[in-house]
This record gives C-alpha cells, sequence and structure tokens, in this order.
C-alpha cells in the first residue's frame, strides 16, 4: 500500500508537516505554562487575587521574558469529564486570546486562572469575556498592582 512519507501525513485538519500549519503550532507552548506546584503555591503567596464573573485570577510579575499562563480547576463536586472540560476551555481561551494580548502590549506577567464553582455552568463566551476583558484591564494599566 502506498503511504506519503511521514512529513506530508494528512490529518483532519489537512496536510501536516514541517512547513504546514498543523494542529503542533497550535499548541499552548510549555515555556507559556505555568505546570509545576511550587510555581502555583508561589503564586498565591505573593499573587494578586483579583475575580472576574466565575473566576479567580492571581497575578504577579514574571521573572522570565514573556507572560506564562495556568488554569486550577478544583472539582467542586463535579465529575472528571466536567473539569476537563472546564479546563479545555480555559486552557483555549488563554492560547488564543490572553497570551497574544498580552505579548502584544509587552506584559510579562504570570496568570494562574482558578474557577470558582460557578464557573461549570458559565458558557464559553462568559468565560471568555471574563479573561478578555481582565486582560485588557492588564494591557491598559487600569490595574494597577501589577
Amino acid at each position: 500500500m502506498d503511504r506519503p512519507p511521514d512529513d506530508e501525513v494528512s490529518g483532519p485538519t489537512g496536510p501536516t508537516g514541517p512547513n504546514r500549519a498543523g494542529p503542533e503550532r497550535e499548541r499552548l507552548p510549555r515555556k507559556a505554562r505555568i505546570r509545576r506546584g511550587t510555581e502555583i503555591v508561589a503564586l498565591h503567596r505573593s499573587g494578586t487575587r483579583r475575580r472576574r464573573g466565575p473566576l479567580d485570577l492571581l497575578t504577579a510579575e514574571g521573572a522570565g521574558e514573556f507572560p506564562r499562563y495556568g488554569v486550577v480547576v478544583p472539582r467542586h463536586r463535579h465529575s472528571i469529564v466536567e473539569r476537563n472540560l472546564l479546563r479545555r476551555r480555559l486552557r483555549e481561551i488563554g492560547r488564543r486570546d490572553v497570551l497574544p494580548a498580552l505579548r502584544a502590549c509587552g506584559s510579562r506577567v504570570d496568570i494562574l486562572v482558578r474557577a470558582r464553582p460557578e464557573a461549570y455552568s458559565a458558557s464559553f463566551a462568559e468565560l471568555r469575556h471574563a479573561l478578555v476583558r481582565f486582560t485588557e484591564e492588564l494591557c491598559s494599566g487600569v490595574s494597577h498592582s501589577v
């Protein structure tokens, strides 16, 4: 059976390979994620906490040369399926809306998003609105503590 070379495999989004746009280019880069427990604890201790709709947002000036983004989704008596859906939604908003806006305005802030119980019933649009509005505040300088 004839198969295209590995660098020209066609996927659900079209052809992928080294010179083609594909799902690997859509990921949240590892260097832009807040992943370690120590980083999360440090943000909880020294960061500034704000509430925007169904989300708690912790921010601190980042030590790196680029903004970073992390998501914490507690159980709040919901199933793992519901938690994963909410986590994926928040990460997608961060990847597509929050981080590009922060990079564009030259901010190096670390943002940790913590879902409150009401976030489980919020729509994608409501979550996105809360995060985009917060990002605009950070970029415009309305938020004076970061």
